[in-house]
């Protein structure tokens, strides 16, 4: 079973996580859930700097030796940094996918879209639903 996750960030239905690092600026990763049903992350895809995401579009890749995913969007803005770590140790996202394991930083469009996202307790809840 994963890890309970951090109350600290939101959710997506998408299984990425969002962490508020300041007023404009977000972290997201892919949740432990997420990288559990992946298996073992032999390769990620980062987004490069400077593009400007929608919400819901794919920013970034990852692929297991199970299958290749998107990883999406959770909010729409600027992607401002990527974890390069991932290109040489994409397997952080498996040891640490709330940590180590981010995939990019995104200076937000417009705030109000964290509103839609889930909190820690509507997640998993979510996730109950989707393994019954």
């Amino acid at each position: 079973m994963s890890k309970p996750h951090p109350q600290d960030r939101l959710y997506s239905q998408d299984h990425e996580w969002v962490k508020t690092e300041s007023d404009t600026v977000v972290v997201v990763g892919i949740t432990d859930y997420a990288q559990e049903m992946l298996t073992d992350i032999v390769f990620v895809e980062l987004p490069q700097a400077g593009r400007k995401v929608k919400k819901g579009d794919a920013m970034a890749v990852v692929e297991s030796v199970k299958s290749v995913s998107d990883v999406y969007a959770p909010v729409s803005g600027e992607i401002i940094d990527t974890n390069t770590a991932l290109e040489n140790t994409p397997d952080l996202i498996n040891s640490d996918a709330f940590g180590e394991g981010w995939i990019a930083k995104i200076k937000l469009d417009d705030a109000n879209e964290l509103q839609s996202l889930l909190t820690a307790d509507a997640y998993e809840a979510l996730i109950k639903e989707e393994t019954h």
